[in-house]
């Protein structure tokens, strides 16, 4: 068998238990961004999170190597697939805390630091496997209505000020560790000043987040409105020295602020 086939057996095996309500496929293989070294992203939303001991027989029933029941994220089970050595993530959530985010974010329109569609846009790209009353189906269908013009002006409100524009901004906070010579934290004010601008770009062509790989390939391919240098500007951002790494910083939110 394939891995595919593999995994609709193993759909069967999950949707027994009774607290599942949905199982769907997301991540890359759901965006038909997947790779050879991609594994499966697996959803398994519940009532509650079914017996460890019987996630573990079924995932006995596909492979050798296994870990169940980490909690480093989300509640979780992974193994490599016995026959295929693809890999199994399997997330476990609960059904009142994908609404919660849901109405918090797409409906009441609220904006966080960053990656603030994120989990809007799994439910939007996610492929159904089983859905036990259509509630997924609904909750996904939500998803696929437009994009809030709120929302969007929330986002790039609260991202774009903390990018520079205010006191202990992103980029004060990285002027600060280029003045230490701090590289750890050059690093993760980097990485931080970054997540706040690709959430700042993705609200401005009102596409959803779709997580933190090949983010500049993704906006090339689907957004229309992108600052000037941008894929040259972000790639110094990253590998550049922390002196040019600072003075980007500020290039990038000055062609930011010519698009908004």
């Amino acid at each position: 068998m394939n891995s595919r086939e593999i995994l609709d057996r193993m759909v069967v095996d999950y949707s027994e238990f009774e607290e599942v309500a949905a199982i769907v496929l997301g991540g890359s293989s759901a965006a038909n961004l997947a790779d050879e070294g991609s594994d499966y992203d697996i959803y398994i939303y519940c009532t509650k999170e079914p017996d460890v001991k019987a996630r573990r027989l079924i995932a006995a029933k596909y492979a050798d190597k296994m870990e169940i029941d980490n909690h480093y994220f989300e509640t979780g089970d992974v193994y490599v697939l016995r026959d295929t050595n693809k890999p199994i993530d399997i997330m476990y959530r609960s059904i009142d805390g994908i609404e919660s985010n849901i109405k918090w974010v797409w409906d009441e329109c609220n904006a966080c630091l960053g990656y603030t569609t994120c989990f809007v846009d799994n439910v939007n790209k996610s492929e159904i496997l089983f859905d036990r009353t259509g509630w997924f189906a609904a909750l996904q269908n939500r998803t696929r209505q437009k994009y809030p013009d709120k929302l969007a002006e929330n986002i790039i409100n609260k991202n774009f000020a903390y990018l520079k524009d205010v006191m202990f901004s992103f980029y004060a906070q990285l002027a600060s560790a280029v003045s230490r010579n701090d590289l750890v934290s050059v690093n993760h004010r980097t990485s931080a000043f970054l997540a706040s601008y690709f959430d700042v770009i993705f609200a401005r062509n009102r596409i959803l987040h779709p997580g933190e790989k090949k983010l500049v390939k993704f906006a090339i391919s689907h957004c229309k409105i992108l600052p000037e240098n941008f894929e040259c500007d972000i790639n110094i951002m990253v590998t550049g020295t922390i002196d040019e790494r600072l003075k980007k910083a500020d290039e990038l939110v000055e062609n930011l602020r010519k698009i908004l």
